[in-house]
């Protein structure tokens, strides 16, 4: 089985580096990096995904994640593929669930029991949907 593949929005290296390492470690994932909402699409174009992690502030625009997520809910392909906002603000949690994301979690709880059993059911799934590179650039 091929290792699943999340993509990791806006985070600054030194956490993108902590969720690749705690996504490798426990559940065998690959984390790709963008920068941004742009980059993202680009990466999404190119191969499936089976979650998409977004920081809350992007590390080198600004942008508010919330904004990234808005896009990827705009994208009909994407619909089936669970995105979680990264953020420590429980009202910043509850905006992004009222968009259509699931419920993330905080950097400070990373390593958690919680966090990894939230984690565990898109990444452990048998047989879990992920957006086409196909139907991405399709809309393009």
């Amino acid at each position: 089985m091929a290792a699943k593949r999340v993509l990791s929005i806006g985070q600054c290296d030194y956490d993108h580096g902590n969720i690749a390492r705690m996504l490798r470690h426990h559940f065998g994932a690959e984390a790709v990096p963008a920068a941004d909402g742009v980059e993202a699409l680009e990466h999404l174009r190119k191969g499936p995904f089976h979650l998409i992690l977004v920081n809350r502030i992007l590390d080198r625009s600004g942008e508010e994640g919330l904004e990234v997520i808005r896009l990827l809910r705009r994208q009909p392909e994407l619909a089936a593929t669970p995105i979680m906002l990264v953020s420590n603000y429980p009202t910043a949690q509850e905006q992004a669930i009222k968009l259509g994301a699931a419920p993330g979690f905080g950097k400070d709880a990373l390593t958690h029991g919680s966090t990894l059993q939230m984690l565990r059911s898109y990444l452990e799934a048998e047989e879990r949907a992920a957006a086409s590179p196909q139907s991405v650039a399709a809309k393009a």
